[in-house]
């Protein structure tokens, strides 16, 4: 509101409830509106109070669910490196094996050849 609408508005409840009225209606205006803001902190204090315990719930919550799929995924690698770990091990092993029979077999192919 701009100043010449606060004037008209004071102009208008000297006309409806005179001069005299005018500051106890004032001081009743006040004090409601203190009370008002008062109701409202107060509110406020009790929504954030509840949602605190709210807060902290959820995040225990997500911090416990964190943990298990950081044990989880750390069981799962462990698995497939394990895994991978046997696999290298047999292919090396079948590797070796074969290596030794084709040199065996080039071995006694050289011997039969030159006999």
């Amino acid at each position: 509101m701009s100043g010449p609408e606060i004037f008209v508005i004071i102009i208008v409840a000297l006309l409806l409830f005179g001069a005299d009225k005018l500051p106890e209606i004032a001081k009743t205006f006040g004090k409601g509106m203190r009370d008002f803001k008062k109701a409202t902190d107060d509110i406020r204090q009790e929504l954030e109070t509840s949602t605190r315990d709210i807060r902290n719930d959820l995040n225990d919550v997500t911090g416990s669910i964190k943990k298990d799929v950081t044990d989880i995924s750390e069981n799962i690698t462990k698995d497939v490196n394990e895994a991978a770990d046997n696999i290298k091990k047999d292919v090396n092993e079948v590797t070796g094996d074969i290596k030794k029979d084709v040199d065996e077999a080039t071995n006694d192919y050289k011997y039969d050849y030159t006999d």
